[in-house]
């Protein structure tokens, strides 16, 4: 009889339970739907829709650590360790004038614990061929020579500038640009910064042959420089020539009065490449007004290339440098690059 009541009793208050929870029951709320971050293919690899907006974005960029050498390379040293990291961040949205992009690239270099610098890089506006903003002058573009044995422009390659195209595909461009020229000169005695400078491009490609001819003048100095370069694809080979040549010296160009140089790339395979280099400068010596009065330069090197992995490569440079009224001396470096 204990049990049965104890049974009843136990029933009686699971119901009461039971239906308490039924006339009190509690909803839990629906999750908000979550928006992913979608792939844009509309301007190449690496773009992402920004989440709730319309505009593309990629991000990029590299860690580099070099061993580098030559004579008094740091202090009394001949050897030095060197670092940069280097990002950038481009946004592209569609318009009634075509694309919109922003690019912005921030860059951090150091050499010695005490000694590191991390400064704006890049920054500029891109719409309807004109582009307004911090950026490469065509002086240092991904048109010029491989940059270890030759010596093409001089000072900072990176101004303030407004630039418009005119035409730009992948074979031909042509462009004007208009630089504030931001740095000291070398030789020019009271030439300060906030000068302005004018440059012209013009590029040209037909099967295996390319080339562009640049031309810039200093407004302050009333001098200018021109530069041709020119391509010549030969198999899994290419052959680079080039000439330049400025009237006095100039921020574009105050290396030499003229110079003459080229390069042989050899893709061995498609991880090792090969790039020797040879260049002439004429005239290298300045008087006190500018004006070239003598003396020349040789420089001559060889550069490797060699891709390790996916996005992990190694560069060897090693250049010989012979000028008038120094000691000849051998330079270069030894790089590792992760890019990402």
């Amino acid at each position: 009889m204990e049990t049965r009541t104890f049974l009843l009793t136990l029933t009686t208050m699971l119901s009461a339970v039971s239906g308490a929870q039924s006339a009190d029951a509690i909803v839990a709320a629906e999750p908000e739907p979550m928006e992913y971050v979608r792939v844009c293919d509309a301007y190449g690899d690496g773009y992402f829709y920004i989440p709730g907006m319309e505009t593309c974005l990629s991000i990029g960029g590299y860690i580099r650590f070099e061993g580098r050498f030559g004579r008094n390379r740091a202090g009394t040293s001949d050897w030095s360790f060197w670092n940069r990291a280097q990002m950038t961040f481009s946004t592209k949205s569609d318009t009634e004038y075509g694309a919109l992009a922003g690019v912005i690239t921030l860059r951090g270099n150091i050499e010695r614990s005490d000694a590191s610098s991390t400064f704006l890089q890049e920054a500029y506006i891109d719409i309807a061929n004109l582009r307004a903003g911090m950026q490469y002058s065509w002086w240092d573009n991904d048109r010029s020579m491989s940059g270890e044995t030759d010596v093409v422009s001089s000072n900072q390659t990176v101004h303030n500038s407004i630039r418009y195209m005119f035409a730009d595909t992948k074979t031909f461009s042509l462009g004007v640009a208009v630089d504030e020229l931001e740095e000291n000169y070398r030789t020019k005695p009271g030439e300060g910064p906030n000068n302005v400078g004018i440059e012209g491009q013009i590029f040209g490609k037909s099967g295996a042959i390319s080339g562009y001819l640049l031309g810039s003048y200093d407004t302050d100095t009333e001098e200018g420089a021109v530069r041709a370069i020119g391509y010549l694809d030969i198999g899994s080979t290419q052959l680079g020539v080039y000439g330049i040549w400025a009237s006095g010296a100039n921020y574009y160009f105050e290396e030499a009065e003229w110079s003459l140089g080229a390069q042989y790339i050899v893709k061995v395979n498609d991880k090792l490449s090969l790039t020797p280099g040879v260049q002439y400068l004429s005239n290298i010596d300045l008087d006190a007004n500018g004006d070239f009065t003598g003396g020349d330069t040789w420089r001559a090197g060889l550069t490797l290339d060699y891709k390790i992995v996916a996005n992990l490569a190694t560069k060897i440079s090693v250049q010989y440098i012979d000028a008038d009224n120094a000691q000849e001396q051998v330079q270069g470096f030894v790089r590792l690059q992760r890019n990402f």
